[in-house]
């Protein structure tokens, strides 16, 4: 029976293999490493307590490697529950047990870095990197949390030297190459910087082989006609006790969606939800096709999947009557949000087009996300975009918050009391100095809890050959604004 189990697993069969282990643990309950498999599939069906108590009885049974247990309900509590003293308390007990534990000791720089808690990040990091010289994720982390300053020839060289490791695999010089083009970005060596971006890659679309799908891009505008065609059904109505109020933070990637959150989070009424998976897991799960199964969807279904994500972002933010979901992604949605959530906001962030695709090329992005690996590739996604969100727009009209980025960090003041004023919410300048409260989990960590600066409006400039391309493919588009 158990191999039987294990099998599944290995097949990846989750739902059959959940069962197997259920069968096997009812007559043998004392089976350790049972229970933690299980812990391991329930996680991935998102069943987070079942995982969590799954975990726990491979511990009180003795399992082999029980830090290993100890960090996968760290990670629970951190991507998932938001729970993030208790992560700590995990993290704390693997490394009680084994204080070279390098995947803990990864885990903990990465909260620390959540927290703005750049010293003891760092520490963690050097110290990974003491246990494992060839730990080149820590190195590339360490060196994408060093302030502009810091940002030196030195540092460059060692990700040079990492990068040209016999040891390093694709997805190693990927993770490091990104990290080097931030430094030659920030140390000015743009021609150098865009170089190692493209390295970066062709590096990381090497590593995804042979699952790498490329970008489609026939593929995305049927995506849009279908999105453009597909009729939406009556909304659910709106309970009268509805609460969270849920505000919808989309865009495309690195268009300022962080920023926008994080200034509405200074609100003491508005919790900062990060990027929720919630949505894409209710499609990926319940609306199959999407768009063409929303707008056939019975309204019992639709009005209980409204209902689940209510009461999950009122159980992780039980204290807020308005909680954030920054999946800038979601901007393919928003007909579905609008069906589900009548009384959501939407906060639409907006940026120059050349540097935002420049930008999102400069990120290590999900491969699913194949349209960052390349910079035309980017723009043609773009243009995609825009012609969505144009749709959406003559749907929806003012329930769509436009939050201009370049306006944003040319006149904080002005712009964030036009985004409050447009939702409703009371403004008060303090806001501004209270923009990144608590855990950031996203790219934009570091760039949240800094002042507001502007080297990133306009960077484009400093790429002006490089984009030559892009700028000729959307230039009607950089001429006109996004649609009102």
């Amino acid at each position: 029976m158990v191999r039987e189990a294990q099998e599944l697993l290995r097949r990846d069969k989750v739902a059959e293999a959940i069962e197997a282990y259920k069968r096997i643990l009812m007559q043998w309950p004392s089976l350790a490493d049972c229970w933690f498999n299980l812990g391991y599939l329930l996680r991935r069906v998102r069943d987070h307590d079942g995982a969590l108590l799954s975990y726990q009885k491979a511990l009180e049974l003795g399992v082999s490697e029980p830090e290993s247990a100890h960090l996968n309900r760290a990670v629970i509590y951190a991507d998932h529950l938001r729970q993030d003293e208790a992560a700590e308390d995990e993290l704390k007990a693997a490394l009680a047990l084994n204080p070279d534990y390098v995947p803990a000791l990864l885990n903990y720089a990465n909260l620390h870095e959540d927290r703005g808690e750049r010293a003891d990040a760092a520490a963690l990091y050097e110290r990974v990197l003491v246990l494992d010289p060839t730990c080149f994720l820590a190195l590339a982390r360490h060196a994408g949390m060093q302030p502009r300053a810091a940002c030196d020839a030195a540092l460059a060289d060692r990700l040079r030297v990492a990068i040209a490791h016999p040891q390093a695999t694709a997805g190693d010089r990927a993770t490091l190459g990104f990290a080097l083009g931030r430094v030659l970005d920030a140390a000015g060596d743009y021609p150098a910087a865009f170089t190692a971006y493209g390295a970066a890659n062709r590096a990381s679309r090497a590593s995804a082989a042979p699952l790498y799908v490329r970008y489609d891009r026939a593929a995305q505008e049927a995506l849009t006609d279908r999105l453009l065609a597909t009729p939406l059904p009556a909304s659910v109505p709106v309970p009268a006790d509805a609460r969270p109020r849920p505000v919808f933070v989309v865009g495309m990637f690195r268009s300022g969606s962080t920023l926008a959150e994080h200034l509405l989070a200074g609100h003491p009424g508005v919790a900062a939800g990060g990027e929720l998976d919630l949505l894409p897991a209710a499609i990926a799960t319940q609306l199959v096709p999407f768009p063409e199964a929303l707008a056939t969807a019975p309204p019992g279904r639709l009005a209980q999947i409204a209902a689940d994500y209510r009461a999950a972002i009122g159980r992780l933010y039980p204290a807020h009557r308005i909680v954030t979901d920054k999946r800038p992604d979601n901007f393919l949605c928003i007909g579905l949000i609008k069906t589900l959530f009548p009384d959501a906001w939407i906060v639409h962030t907006t940026r120059d087009p050349i540097d935002n695709c420049l930008s999102a090329y400069f990120l290590h992005l999900d491969h699913r996300m194949s349209y960052a690996l390349d910079l035309r590739d980017t723009g043609h996604f773009y243009r995609q975009y825009r012609r969505v969100m144009a749709h959406w727009k003559s749907l929806y009209g003012t329930d769509i918050v436009d939050f201009d980025y370049d306006a944003y960090v040319r006149d904080p003041s002005t712009a964030g009391e036009g985004l409050f004023n447009a939702l409703g919410l009371d403004w008060d300048p303090r806001y501004l100095e209270r923009r990144a409260p608590g855990v950031v989990k996203t790219a934009s960590v570091w760039q949240v809890r800094e002042p507001i600066y502007r080297h990133a409006s306009g960077r484009a400039s400093n790429y002006a050959a490089e984009v030559e391309a892009l700028r000729a493919d959307l230039a009607d588009l950089v001429a006109a604004p996004d649609p009102a």
